[in-house]
């Protein structure tokens, strides 16, 4: 099964709390977002967002120029119908993040629980390229820490910890913060993620 397929699959039989990755409310990736303090009109993405509320939550504080991006089309349509009249207001983007080509800057570009499924080194490559061309500010990104899991949605992962992600992305940005949280799923199993937050060091092309 292809990625695209099996993540459509998961959205077409699984509830939001069916799936461990599911927040009623994403606080820490909105307090990280509001930590940078961006002009509410710079542009956002939020990359395999699916059917996250986080875009829900941006909205409401404001934000006027929020792209999500995400493989699974189903996953788009349930946000877009939660959303109901403001999905007008974002750009929904049905790509998978190891062929997706920006073609524009982004103020932001977060990530959360995309990156630990970007396991072969030519694909990691091409995400810190994207990365490196496409962010002209903060790079925001939640993935699997050593002490998280070893697969998730039966897919292999790659773990994480602070020294590997400023190694990896630490030569055009400056790592402003990173920590460990536990999330709690929806039947209440931990797995632990590690936060980063990135600063832009110098203007990209």
């Amino acid at each position: 099964m292809s990625h695209k397929s099996h993540w459509e699959n998961v959205y077409e039989t699984k509830t939001p709390d069916q799936v461990s990755w599911t927040q009623i409310v994403p606080s820490t990736s909105l307090r990280l977002i509001e930590e940078v303090a961006i002009k509410k009109n710079a542009p956002i993405i939020d990359v395999g967002g699916g059917d996250s509320n986080l875009v829900d939550y941006l909205l409401k504080e404001g934000y006027t120029n929020v792209s999500v991006l995400d493989i699974s089309e189903k996953a788009l349509e349930r946000a877009k119908a939660r959303l109901g009249e403001k999905a007008s207001q974002v750009t929904w983007i049905v790509s998978d993040i190891n062929t997706f080509v920006p073609t524009q800057q982004y103020a932001i570009w977060h990530d959360r629980a995309v990156f630990h499924f970007v396991t072969g080194e030519e694909d990691i490559q091409n995400y810190m390229r994207r990365i490196a061309n496409h962010v002209s500010g903060y790079f925001i990104v939640g993935t699997f820490s050593e002490n998280g899991p070893l697969k998730c949605s039966g897919l292999e992962i790659k773990q994480y910890n602070e020294e590997r992600l400023n190694a990896l992305f630490g030569a055009q940005f400056d790592k402003l913060s990173c920590f460990n949280e536990d999330h709690i799923t929806p039947f209440d199993t931990v797995q632990n993620f590690i936060f980063c937050t990135f600063k832009r060091r110098y203007q990209c092309c």
